[in-house]
């Protein structure tokens, strides 16, 4: 893309206006954004650390049946709470997750208690959020993370965050492709490869240097990062989910209304024989097993697994695998707790490949595809782009005017780039700021007093001038 007509730039600086202003204004944003990123990152490993009486357990000789640990559990809780799903133990020496619905808990929240499969022995009993299964402190740093613990009020501001770090990455980009472009002209300088700060700078250059290397190796990933952001967002989430809908590209459901036509035969999955009771479709103990064994005939082969009683009458029992990690298992099963017959399927393999895309996006950005090498990456990202905002402050301050009393801090890029632009490329900038602030409603706003604020510092000091 050209930087010139007739000579004379509008794109650089207009780009360098944007990336100056947002960076500055919704930094602060984005600062906290990654370094609670940056701990949040660490959690899946810290969990295991914090909670490994819970999670873990010897390894023995003899096996409980899910049944057998599912009564030790209910003992635990007493009759107060209504069972809701329960974990098995994905390999040897893990414990049992049993869950529970329980009155003064938070939505998606469930107490959580661990059996040892082997002994039965209750090794903990823990709130677990969500379908992540995290416990109280990957819970605590990820709301600290999401919404700084204010609630649904405090969402805003990781979509701020999240929406604007695309923004500003993009801009930053560009304008070190420009700033490369412009040197290999004037300086015949070969290649494009990132060069390290030289440290001959000083001052701003030298902060201009490490930020702008910094950011050539962290861009790629700081839009990764805004994008996967986005999708757990409330306005941008909403509105991309509607555009994957829309073009169907929606992550497949399973169906567990046994009141369909059709509920499908599967040949070999009937239940037979007396190692569970009656199954009755409510949450007996003893039809995990069955229900289990079932899922297991039909398409659940991962350890990561989590079995769901049917929550209301008329429902079907869900198996579903939950492992996130590489490789992905997200296979699904419906099966109808009265006659043991699977209700309804669904294979990872058959997903569209945008849903595939999706659930790989979110376990990366979560620190799980991976594990701990994901994690330490994920960590390394997150400080890189704390360290850019800082950075960008302090280059802010070297540009000040030292000689002048009131500069406190450095001056903006000149305005009116865009009135060096053709027509072409006003008509652009609106149509994509436009665009933008449509699918992004709080960019759409926070960019709109951004111009409304530079218009009204504009007409001041022009007034000031006269």
């Amino acid at each position: 893309m050209t930087d010139t007509l007739a000579g004379r730039p509008w794109f650089g600086p207009l780009l360098r206006r944007l990336h100056f202003y947002a960076g500055l204004l919704v930094g602060p944003f984005i600062l906290v954004a990654a370094t609670s990123g940056a701990l949040y990152a660490l959690t899946p490993a810290l969990e295991q650390v914090v909670y490994d009486h819970e999670l873990h357990a010897p390894v023995t000789d003899t096996r409980l049946s899910l049944a057998e640990q599912i009564g030790i559990a209910q003992q635990e809780v007493g009759e107060a709470s209504a069972l809701t799903a329960v974990r098995p133990a994905p390999e040897l020496g893990d414990t049992t997750r049993v869950m529970f619905a329980q009155d003064g808990l938070g939505p998606s929240e469930s107490r959580a208690i661990f059996v040892d499969p082997g002994t039965g022995e209750v090794r903990g009993d823990l709130v677990a959020y969500g379908s992540s299964g995290s416990l109280p402190l990957r819970t605590w740093i990820s709301n600290l993370h999401r919404s700084l613990h204010l609630g649904d009020p405090g969402r805003l501001y990781s979509e701020l965050a999240a929406s604007w770090l695309g923004i500003v990455a993009t801009a930053g980009l560009v304008l070190w492709i420009l700033r490369l472009r412009a040197a290999r002209r004037a300086a015949a300088v070969a290649g494009g490869a990132v060069a390290p700060p030289k440290r001959r700078r000083t001052g701003y250059r030298r902060v201009l240097s490490w930020h702008t290397t910094i950011g050539a190796v962290v861009v790629l990933a700081a839009l990764f990062l805004s994008v996967t952001g986005i999708t757990w967002s409330k306005y941008g989430g909403a509105n991309f989910s509607d555009l994957r809908t829309a073009v169907g590209w929606t992550t497949p459901s399973l169906d567990t209304s046994l009141t369909g036509e059709g509920a499908e035969e599967s040949g070999g999955h009937s239940h037979g024989g007396g190692a569970t009771a009656e199954p009755t479709g409510l949450a007996n103990p003893a039809t995990f097993d069955g229900v289990l064994a079932i899922a297991q005939r039909v398409n659940i082969d991962a350890t990561q697994i989590e079995i769901t009683p049917p929550a209301v009458p008329g429902t079907a029992w869900v198996v579903k695998e939950n492992k996130r990690s590489f490789p992905t298992a997200g296979d699904s099963v419906a099966i109808d707790g009265a006659t043991m017959q699977v209700t309804d399927r669904t294979d990872f393999a058959e997903f569209p490949f945008i849903a595939k895309l999706s659930s790989w996006g979110i376990a990366l950005h979560m620190g799980v595809m991976f594990g701990l090498a994901n994690q330490l990456v994920l960590f390394a990202l997150a400080l890189g782009i704390g360290s850019m905002v800082v950075l960008g402050y302090l280059m802010w301050w070297k540009r000040r005017p030292t000689r002048e009393p009131r500069g406190l801090v450095g001056p903006p890029p000149v305005r009116g780039a865009l009135r060096g632009a053709p027509w072409w490329g006003v008509a652009a900038v609106v149509v994509c700021a436009v665009a933008v602030g449509w699918f992004l409603p709080l960019v759409g706003y926070t960019l709109a007093a951004f111009v409304l604020v530079d218009v009204l510092i504009g007409v001041v000091r022009a007034r000031q001038r006269t």
